[in-house]
């Protein structure tokens, strides 16, 4: 294997955004807010199947995308269906696949189009055309009989070069488009690999939706593959790249801070609803914080042991259940003092 480099130059543009990169995948993985959300996972990983299947056209919408992976029925055609179904299973193996190996390439893409395309799981054996949406030729792909070669020489080249991981990825991602490996779901793969290639220098970025980013911008996407093409090097197509990657921090950084503030709006209300409540009664138990908050009876208990945790409350026995009485000094001076002894 030669490990040959492929062409690219590393600009100042793209130094400035990995910079910036690296500072905002610290701010979102210093405070484990981003990792420490499953519902945030989640909204984020239906995003990345939405945004990179809809630039091959899949008609679903988002809130479509997550009614199939919710398991819900969907009126839509089947391949649609078929497609999402099989991106989510992918995306949720990801840390299964390893990103240097042939196998595991085959194996992604056989899963990607299962049911789909006649070569699943297999490397293409025609020649083939790539054109963009309007039906332009982008160019012609490699010769079948010289594109395993050239895919295990790419993944050396990736696994092997000293080049930040925020570019070797990016290059893998062009250069696989031009190799055209299959003889469908190239750009599904390229992308989810892309993401794979990320999330082994930070495993946020399993989670982050660069192609719902690339959705959005899906022209630039297209016209920085043209130019790199035009000039024979990769490095318009990084620039653009690391730009919607940075995009995609920024987003989930917001998205984080919103749904973070959201979550501690819900528990200063339901503090004050607690609060409010023992104003008038001796003592507060599951079931009237099940009732006053709309909650579950587990979360009501989390609620409740979280206050005692923090010095709020005092658990004691009323009756035969247990129940919360307030620590003088835990919630607002004015609660009533008069509710007995705690």
């Amino acid at each position: 294997m030669t490990n040959k480099k492929p062409p690219f130059q590393i600009t100042n543009t793209m130094i400035g955004d990995i910079a910036e990169i690296a500072e905002l995948v610290g701010r979102l993985t210093a405070a484990n807010r981003f990792s420490a959300s499953p519902t945030l996972r989640r909204a984020n990983r239906i995003r990345t199947i939405h945004g990179s299947l809809a630039i091959e056209q899949n008609t679903l919408s988002l809130e479509q995308v997550t009614a199939v992976v919710n398991g819900k029925h969907v009126l839509a055609p089947p391949k649609d269906i078929a497609e999402v179904k099989n991106a989510y299973e992918i995306y949720e193996r990801l840390d299964e696949l390893d990103p240097y190996s042939t196998d595991s390439l085959l194996t992604a893409h056989g899963v990607m189009t299962r049911g789909l395309v006649e070569e699943a799981g297999m490397f293409r054996t025609r020649p083939v055309g790539v054109v963009d949406q309007a039906g332009h030729v982008l160019h012609f792909g490699t010769l079948p009989q010289y594109v395993p070669d050239l895919v295990m020489e790419l993944l050396d080249w990736v696994k092997n070069s000293e080049v930040h991981m925020l570019i070797r990825s990016c290059v893998f991602h062009y250069e696989f488009e031009l190799i055209h490996p299959f003889a469908d779901g190239n750009g599904r793969v390229g992308r989810l690999w892309h993401t794979l290639l990320l999330s082994k220098w930070n495993p946020a970025f399993a989670w982050l939706p660069v192609e719902s980013i690339i959705h959005d911008r899906q022209q630039e996407y297209y016209t920085a593959i043209n130019a790199s093409n035009d000039a024979g090097e990769s490095t318009e197509f990084i620039e653009f790249m690391l730009s919607a990657i940075k995009a995609s921090l920024m987003d989930a950084a917001c998205m984080s801070d919103e749904m973070s503030d959201a979550a501690m709006e819900k528990a200063e209300l339901r503090r004050r609803q607690i609060e409010a409540f023992l104003k008038t009664h001796a003592f507060i138990r599951n079931a009237d914080v099940r009732g006053m908050c709309g909650v579950s009876a587990a979360t009501a208990n989390r609620i409740l042991t979280g206050l005692a945790a923090e010095g709020a409350l005092i658990r004691c026995h009323e009756g035969q259940h247990w129940a919360y009485r307030p620590c003088p000094k835990g919630f607002s001076k004015n609660i009533s003092a008069g509710q007995g002894p705690i």
